[in-house]
């Protein structure tokens, strides 16, 4: 079995859970990626075109700055990506995450909450980001995924 990560972006809670279910079925890992500056509720007002998360999304260049690096991913052959689609794509904070690691050879595996929206161009703004990884389709849960649907799910690249 190869070693994995579970590392994902939650603004508020749903990512967080769905992220700890899997890596805990899976034995995987876990790294929360926060921003240096929290988002607040009037940030994630995707009605309001002023807000931070309206901003950084309209924003191709955005890149929020995150609190803590990630560790090192010498260790790991897998890392699933989990956020809130936003926008119908990942968080501009992904990008950021993205771009501050090397995946040079692993498997990154998007997987994404959201009440009806589709993953969109995730994987393909993600492998643009990561071209020296495999970026695959990934998919999107409810909330209430089980742990046994996410591990049937996670198999594929462990």
């Amino acid at each position: 079995m190869k070693k994995g990560l579970v590392a994902y972006f939650s603004a508020g809670g749903t990512t967080a859970k769905l992220a700890e279910r899997l890596a805990g079925e899976i034995g995987a890992d876990l790294f929360a990626i926060e921003p240096e500056t929290p988002y607040t509720r009037a940030d994630l007002d995707w009605t309001n075109s002023k807000s931070r998360s309206s901003l950084e999304m309209n924003d191709p260049a955005s890149r929020p700055a995150i609190r803590a690096a990630a560790p090192d991913l010498c260790t790991y052959d897998t890392i699933f990506v989990g956020f809130p689609i936003w926008w119908y794509r990942e968080p501009r904070i992904i990008d950021t995450f993205l771009e501050s690691c090397d995946f040079a050879g692993k498997t990154v595996v998007p997987f994404a909450t959201s009440g009806m929206s589709p993953l969109g161009d995730s994987a393909k703004n993600m492998q643009q980001l990561v071209p020296e990884a495999k970026v695959v389709n990934g998919k999107r849960f409810a909330a209430s995924a089980s742990g046994k649907e996410l591990a049937a799910w996670a198999q594929e690249w462990l």
